[in-house]
């Protein structure tokens, strides 16, 4: 079966990634063509990226990167929940893109984002790096404005419309990660 990797976008005190993530997998979990898991960045911990050579080049020499790169490479797909900070995705999501680069070609992506315009500008620099990696990313995307979907800009509170929109982003992302199947080769990682 179709395995997708809810990811989280962000690792501060306070942040609401977690939150979203698993309100989408309360809602991907009705589905039968796939599998949802929650992967946290905030559980590997990565420092800075200061690997010997590019993750294209050759798989990370560190434990923390090998862990990672195991934990990402199991997935057929990711749900990415992207928080924007500064017109673009977080430095820690970026960061842990760094590390990884066959553990995520030839797969597909969607995008969950929030911020004060829903997030777009955030996806928009994330479509550009997952291109680089060879990530097939769907069109459709779930963005959830702070004026309407957090009460007080905190409190993460979805509305109809937005919980709506999950569904049709799911429908692209399932069929786009299992076409995918056929061209994709693993990751090698080493132990």
């Amino acid at each position: 079966m179709t395995r997708i990797a809810i990811v989280t976008g962000s690792v501060r005190p306070g942040r609401q990634s977690l939150d979203v993530a698993r309100w989408v997998r309360s809602l991907a979990e009705r589905r039968t063509d796939a599998t949802f898991e929650i992967v946290d960045i905030a559980d590997f911990t990565l420092p800075v990226w200061d690997d010997v050579a590019p993750p294209a080049m050759a798989p990370s020499s560190t434990p923390h990167g090998q862990a990672w790169s195991r934990a990402m490479d199991q997935y057929d797909g990711y749900v990415f929940v992207v928080s924007e900070y500064n017109h673009s995705i977080t430095g820690a999501l970026k960061n842990a893109l760094d590390y990884l680069y066959l553990e995520l070609s030839d797969k597909a992506a969607g995008f969950v984002s929030y911020g004060s315009a829903g997030g777009v500008r955030a996806v928009e620099h994330l479509r550009g790096i997952l291109s680089e990696m060879r990530v097939a990313h769907v069109r459709n995307a779930v963005t959830l404005p702070l004026s309407t979907d957090f009460e007080n800009y905190t409190t993460f509170t979805p509305t109809e419309s937005s919980t709506a929109s999950v569904e049709p982003m799911l429908d692209q992302l399932v069929a786009w990660a299992t076409a995918l199947e056929s061209v994709r080769q693993p990751a090698v990682v080493t132990v």
